[in-house]
């Protein structure tokens, strides 16, 4: 049903993609995976208009399809739900979801019909326990992920490309997506499926193409190739041998939270991370996670609880995340496009904003020692870009993270907070994490990770945590854990009150 043929797409100093060829059936889900900035995106914002190539042919059911903007994409059935959010954070859920295509006559919405469209796609997605009129933004980054997804199912199309649609979800969440999935392949939808998450690759595809530095390396029936030869192809090397958990000792209590509540977001949590430690928190997507880092990092206000830091027998002042940084504590936010980044601005300036003071005397900025820095931590998380003055927005997801990682890094903090750290990020780049979180642990720094991913904090954390609808219900050690308890931790809570938002029957 679709057809690209020598597809070419350069921007100043980077060649995005070199005559790359692929094509896509009805009813099937061809994945598109490579490492970040191999060409998977530039491809997707192609098919969806948002970007046109510099030369190549693209066919939709045998026509010539060449679209200027998002618009005649759409109009000829292309749909894209993108890797970062698209969404307007002060319009209410339901206009998201309709933004293009709002219930109205003579120009007045109906609300009514508005919201009641809207309960329908977002039962589908596992949202019908949320107000549709409620705000965007005061929604977590999983469940916006979620209202990019219904927006993306509001309207009938032949090709739907989904670019990483599970980065912020949990199981549950992913595995709705998959009913999805499934349901539409039965109406002859052709899929486009971009993710770094390889399990979930070869449990959804048909076909898996894979891309390097812009060019097509090969592509393959899903049933002829494991999960290491995918890896293999992407990177060009063995991953299966490489290991990032290691033996460490914990030193001294870095933090000590005590009864720390934030509305009812946050029942009365208290835990502990000592230096030379990673501790992980594991929960279902708005089980209070986030909302937990966010009060003890000062971003939000608690209203209850107190914060020891590093032995001290008096608690902390952090009312701010001033107050938090000022005491050597860093938060590596989830949503790295509107907390983490300035994207206008370039590499260099986001790696040593947090730090002026180091690249600068009486006020002034010395510019080559910001760009040595920067070329130091673009060299050390292998961040793809065209040299340190590229602004950050054109870069890709999964090198904007990296930014952001940098940026703490070079702060020096002792007590980091990742939340999230590898969405969006290819699986080479994720052992370069892991590995850096390792390094981090055994210098000393108190490490705290917040994953939906729980094979994930298995493979880093020397603990993890888990909180259950706002409560920590559960600690368990590497010798204690696996991933059923992990999972039935989470729901405790829901089963106790179903009202919480997650009903029982869901796990």
């Amino acid at each position: 049903m679709f057809k690209a043929c020598g597809i070419h797409k350069s921007y100043p100093g980077v060649k995005a993609l070199s005559d790359l060829d692929l094509d896509l059936r009805a009813g099937e889900v061809h994945a598109l995976v490579g490492e970040n900035g191999a060409g998977k995106s530039t491809l997707a914002r192609i098919m969806g208009g948002i970007d046109t190539p510099d030369s190549g042919q693209m066919h939709l059911n045998e026509l010539p399809y060449h679209p200027q903007n998002r618009a005649q994409a759409e109009s000829s059935g292309v749909r894209m739900v993108m890797q970062e959010l698209n969404l307007i954070g002060n319009l209410s859920v339901a206009e998201n979801i309709f933004f293009d295509h709002l219930p109205n006559r003579f120009g007045i919405v109906n609300t009514n019909r508005l919201n009641q469209d809207a309960r329908q796609i977002m039962q589908r997605v596992g949202l019908g326990d949320i107000d549709p009129g409620i705000k965007v933004r005061d929604l977590g980054i999983g469940q916006q992920q979620m209202v990019e997804i219904a927006a993306g199912l509001s309207q009938r199309c032949r090709i739907m490309i989904l670019d990483e649609p599970t980065a912020s979800l949990t199981d549950k969440e992913t595995a709705l997506l998959f009913d999805q999935i499934k349901k539409l392949q039965t109406e002859r939808v052709g899929i486009v499926y971009i993710s770094h998450r390889i399990e979930e690759i070869i449990t959804i595809s048909d076909r898996i193409t894979v891309l390097r530095d812009g060019k097509l390396v090969a592509t393959r029936p899903t049933g002829a190739v494991t999960s290491s030869d995918i890896i293999r192809m992407m990177v060009g090397r063995d991953l299966s041998a490489e290991t990032c958990k290691r033996q460490r000792k914990p030193g001294q209590v870095a933090l000590r939270v005590k009864g720390l509540s934030h509305r009812d977001k946050v029942k009365n949590v208290s835990f502990e991370v000592h230096r030379g430690e990673i501790l992980g928190f594991a929960g279902l997507m708005g089980s209070g996670r986030t909302e937990t880092m966010r009060a003890l990092f000062g971003a939000d206000r608690a209203d209850e609880g107190k914060i020891y830091l590093y032995g001290a027998d008096t608690p902390a002042r952090i009312r701010t995340p001033r107050d938090a940084v000022r005491a050597g504590m860093a938060f590596i936010t989830e949503d790295r496009k509107e907390q983490g980044l300035l994207p206008a601005l370039p590499v260099r300036m986001n790696i040593t904003l947090g730090r002026l003071g180091r690249i600068s005397r009486l006020g002034l900025i010395d510019a080559a020692r910001e760009r040595a820095i920067a070329d130091e931590y673009i060299d050390l998380l292998s961040i793809r870009c065209r040299s340190c003055e590229q602004p950050v927005r054109q870069l890709s997801g999964g090198n904007q993270q990296k930014v952001v990682i940098s940026k703490w890094l070079h702060k020096d903090c002792d007590i980091l907070i990742f939340d999230e750290p590898t969405r969006g990020i290819d699986v080479g780049a994720k052992f370069e994490i892991y590995q850096l979180l390792g390094e981090l642990a055994d210098k000393g720094k108190a490490i705290i990770v917040i994953s939906s991913d729980v094979k994930e904090l298995m493979a880093v954390c020397d603990h993890i945590a888990v909180i259950s609808a706002g409560r920590l219900v559960a600690q368990f050690s590497g010798q204690e854990w696996t991933p059923e308890k992990i999972a039935s931790a989470a729901f405790s809570e829901y089963i106790k009150n179903p009202t919480q938002g997650h009903q029982p029957n869901e796990a």
